[in-house]
């Protein structure tokens, strides 16, 4: 927990026992240890700070903070407890108090390099960069160090990133820090890269490029030494800051005559011989044509260097893929500028041939290749494949009519032709029965390349599970364009074969993970995504996969445990941010700090965060309020405030990554620009809708408890008044994030297959959940309105609400016939699925549970009211004192409430009979094409759809008993 070894403290062999306690996690036996000890010394500080870190980790906040709070205001110096605090403010999230632990320490031993260096990395934590850099300076007079000098201006470019004001960035803490800087130059006291690297970044950022340039070229530049190509790559990025067209040529040229296979090279060097073409640059007659050496400044030039390279390559050892690509690179430039002809650089469709020769056995051709096929005719596609089959060795054999490879080098060659094939959009020209033919050669050739990977461990993949991946994908196609529900049967059928032959495939999983979402399947989804292993920034990145599904799904303890998956990885993010931070500091990595705050920042603005933080909420109140606790605590343990909105709407990024699936799509159907900016419209409207009817839920337990009627001066004192104006502020917001979600859906647009899937906003609006929900709230407005004005007068209010009560029961039982029918039916020999009436029935849930909440509000401020009542008749003894009537429509509600819940109820239990009694490994299903290894994977997969469906509707039914508990208590 703390360094201690050197500590010659007496104390410390007492608190040894305690230390122990808490490193293995006994942290009861830690605290009873820790009173011991208090009995016998009193002023024993770290004991008591030892016995709150106990508290702390036993979810004893409060007293832990108190305790901890008593030894920091005796402002303690020793190590042990300085240290047992820092931990301690870490684990409570409250990095702040400990800048004022090491400020007091710092005070009363001002001249301990320790302290103030604790000091500085704890400003560092919270970004106080003004104090840092002041620490800084205080820590180099004391110990005149040159880090402690460079991390003083390091907290001065800090200060320029986070000012608000550019003007005051670049005229004020930029040109201190340079000025910094400089004096330890004119004093020679420059002694570390990371010193250099500081003035290089200083310099960048006030866009003295020039100056930069000068500082990398000259005596300071010889100490970038630790990356490779350090100083040349800085030169070249100030060159092409400064438009120094020559220079940048001539340095790019020189760095690939001694590397040729060095791509980012070949692109400065082009962008510059176009540049100087473009200007009509000529050298200068006496002197050097550049700083750099030779410039070329003409086509010729260029073609002729780029032939060479190619010459020398044909010599050299190891086989270079940089000078075939780049001649392929000059013919696409120069057919942009239309001038590609007179240059003579051969036929792109022949230069790929030869490509594929040399290197098609490598599975980085088809990448390569990729880029370029844009340059072929698409008269040509055809014939180019042909031409690149007829090289591959393959040989058919006596028990099979396709022609296989007889090596792995021959299967990676024809693997490369299969995906420029679907590249080309070949496959997706053929008819149906072409595409079956296809699927079956594909997978002939998958399963004769399994032979090659015998030998292959479980972590490796197999050699031909990219054909696995294209037959799927052409399945796909099949089913998405022609209805097939055959084909995705077969597609699970097949990835879940491959994947038992290759376990540790990530595409096969992340494949399963999307086609089981869209069967409505979430229960083999969620032990695939966590065979993933996903690690630190990926459950930002494809977290979306896992976290979109499970509730929707009515999977709500696997939803409940991905949310907290994710959320755990953001929460954390804070914390280990400013631990790299503080390294970075300490190994001089200065560079690094500004990328780490972007990438924390990044991370906080995440869309996927804001997601899953608010989706969290609304199933932790689904599943919790009025149902263990009552809907007030449970929004007051999630600090929960209708006026607070903390999703930075305009700052949000979308972090997702819509390409973790592989693709070989031409263009046209592929995830373009569009469908990105569409997705994250829709996803934030959907966010929006989301995180306004958490915000509304949660101020429903603010306006319950009563006021006295028409008394409307103590309404506004209670702020009572101030809370229903919030709610209705919300429910016009709503109304506002529903309308933009309406015109939104009316574009019906489709994404791509294996692009960004879809939010659950249109089944929202189709089965009526949203009109059920917003007519909720109007309802509670309603109430509130009865509840200030009293009973007597207010027949037109009873009314209104009497016709809301009615109109929502029309709307819940409708909402419950969009929910009926069969998840799994066999037709005509096929299984055919609606995963569509489990999403109803989850929204019908959720729908309930808002009923709820806003019923028992309704119950709130009716029982008051009807005691009042009953109390006057007693008094009257008049049994003719009238009833309003509002208790009958709120009774008869209530009611036909429960009827409908238990219809529904009943229906669930109807459906997990169904599903229990079907046989589905009876059903051999139509495609009499499946083999007979097929039909084993392909039990499996009917098996996981059957059994995730069950689950579902066990959970979603055991909710729905609870709910209706519920509902039978409210009785007025």
């Amino acid at each position: 927990m703390a360094a201690r070894g050197h500590v010659q403290d007496p104390n410390d062999r007492r608190l040894r026992p305690i230390y122990d306690y808490l490193d293995n996690g006994n942290n009861k036996m830690a605290i009873q240890q820790a009173d011991k000890l208090l009995k016998k010394h009193k002023d024993l500080h770290c004991a008591k700070v030892l016995k709150a870190i106990g508290l702390q980790r036993t979810g004893k906040q409060d007293e832990a903070y108190a305790l901890a709070q008593e030894v920091a205001a005796l402002e303690p110096t020793d190590d042990n407890s300085l240290q047992a605090l820092t931990i301690l403010y870490r684990e409570m999230h409250r990095p702040e108090l400990v800048t004022k632990l090491y400020e007091a320490a710092v005070k009363k031993v001002p001249n301990s390099e320790e302290y103030h260096s604790h000091l500085f990395m704890a400003y560092a934590r919270v970004g106080e960069y003004k104090k840092m850099q002041q620490a800084g300076m205080a820590l180099y007079k004391i110990v005149p160090k040159n880090p402690y000098y460079f991390w003083s201006v390091m907290s001065l470019i800090m200060q320029s990133i986070s000012a608000q004001d550019e003007n005051l960035s670049k005229t004020m803490f930029l040109p201190l820090a340079e000025r910094m800087v400089e004096k330890m130059v004119k004093e020679d006291k420059i002694e570390a890269e990371a010193e250099v690297e500081l003035y290089y970044m200083i310099l960048e950022r006030l866009e003295k490029y020039q100056e930069a340039l000068d500082v990398v070229r000259g005596k300071l530049g010889e100490k970038l030494t630790s990356e490779l190509q350090s100083r040349e790559n800085k030169c070249m990025a100030m060159y092409k800051k400064l438009c120094r067209w020559p220079e940048c040529n001539a340095l790019s040229r020189r760095l690939l005559l001694k590397n040729s296979d060095d791509w980012q090279f070949y692109i400065s060097y082009f962008d510059s011989v176009f540049q100087l073409i473009d200007e009509s640059w000529a050298p200068p007659l006496e002197e050097e044509q550049s700083l750099e050496g030779e410039v070329h400044y003409s086509i010729e030039q260029a073609v002729k260097f780029i032939e060479e390279r190619i010459t020398e390559e044909s010599k050299s050892a190891r086989p270079l893929r940089g000078p075939y690509l780049a001649k392929l690179e000059l013919i696409r430039r120069l057919r942009c500028r239309g001038c590609n002809d007179e240059y003579k650089l051969g036929d792109p469709e022949e230069l790929m041939f030869q490509y594929f020769k040399k290197f098609g056995d490598k599975p980085c051709c088809f990448t390569d290749l990729k880029v370029f096929v844009d340059l072929l005719p698409s008269s040509q596609y055809t014939k180019f494949i042909s031409q690149l089959l007829e090289v591959i060795p393959l040989s058919a054999t006596a028990e099979s009519e396709v022609a296989l490879p007889a090596d792995i080098k021959a299967l990676q060659q024809h693997l490369c032709v299969v995906q420029l094939t679907r590249l080309l959009g070949i496959y997706h020209a053929m008819d149906k029965k072409e595409k079956l033919t296809a699927v079956r050669e594909l997978m002939l050739r998958y399963r004769h390349g399994l032979e090659f990977g015998k030998t292959c461990l479980k972590t490796e993949l197999q050699f031909s599970d990219y054909y696995c991946l294209l037959a799927v994908h052409l399945l796909l196609d099949l089913w998405l364009e022609e209805g097939e529900e055959t084909a995705v049967w077969q597609c699970l059928t097949f990835l879940e074969e491959g994947l038992s032959h290759s376990p540790s495939n990530a595409q096969f999983k992340l494949l399963l993970i999307r086609i089981y979402c869209r069967l409505g399947a979430f229960e083999p989804v969620a032990e695939l995504y966590s065979s993933l292993d996903a690690k630190h920034i990926q459950h930002d990145t494809i977290g979306y996969l896992l976290t979109r599904y499970a509730e929707s799904l009515g999977h709500y303890a696997a939803a409940s445990q991905s949310c907290n998956f994710a959320l755990r990885f953001f929460h954390s993010n804070q914390k280990d941010t400013s631990e790299y931070i503080i390294q970075a500091y300490k190994y001089g990595a200065f560079e690094k700090i500004p990328e780490f705050i972007a990438f924390r920042n990044r991370l906080n603005s995440s869309l996927h965060f804001a997601q899953v933080r608010t989706e969290r909420m609304l199933l932790d109140l689904l599943l919790e309020a009025n149902i263990s606790t009552s809907l007030e605590e449970s929004i007051k343990s999630m600090s929960l405030s209708p006026e607070e909105d903390d999703i930075p709407w305009k700052d949000l990024r979308d972090n997702r990554d819509l390409t973790v699936l592989f693709n070989w799509d031409p263009k046209d159907r592929d995830i373009s620009e569009e469908h990105r900016k569409l997705s994250l419209e829709e996803e934030t409207v959907w966010l929006r809708i989301r995180s306004l009817t958490l915000r509304l839920v949660s101020g429903l337990p603010t306006l319950s408890h009563t006021i006295q009627p028409k008394n409307s001066e103590k309404t506004a004192e209670n702020g009572v008044s101030s809370k229903i104006d919030t709610i209705r502020s919300l429910l016009q917001q709503l109304e506002a994030a529903v309308d933009s979600g309406k015109k939104f859906l009316e574009q019906k647009i489709q994404y791509p297959v294996l692009g960004p899937p879809p939010t659950r906003m249109a089944g929202f609006f189709s089965n009526g959940s949203c009109q059920c929900q917003t007519s909720l709230f109007y309802l509670v407005s309603d109430i509130y309105e009865l509840d200030t004005n009293g009973l007597e007068d207010s027949a037109e209010i009873q009314e209104r609400i009497g016709n809301s009560f009615k109109s929502l029961i029309e709307r819940l039982t409708d909402l419950f016939n969009k929910c009926k029918g069969d998840l799994i039916e066999v037709r005509d020999g096929t299984l055919k699925t609606q995963p569509n009436l489990l999403e109803n029935l989850v929204f019908f849930v959720e729908t309930i549970s808002i009923t709820l909440w806003v019923s028992s509000y309704c119950d709130s401020v009716l029982r008051p009211f009807k005691s009042n009542l009953q109390k006057k008749k007693k008094k009257k003894k008049e049994s003719s004192v009238a009833m309003p009537p509002v208790f009958t429509h709120f009774l008869d509600y209530v009611t036909e409430l429960q009827t409908l819940t238990s219809n529904v109820i009943d229906h669930i239990k109807g459906l997990e009979i169904i599903l229990t009694a079907l046989k589905l490994e009876e059903l051999s299903l139509k495609d009499t094409l499946l083999l007979q290894e097929e039909k084993k994977f392909t039990k499996t997969v009917q098996g996981k759809v059957q059994s995730s469906y069950h689950h579902s509707v066990q959970e979603i039914g055991e909710l729905l008993k609870k709910r209706l508990d519920t509902i039978k208590k409210l009785k007025i």
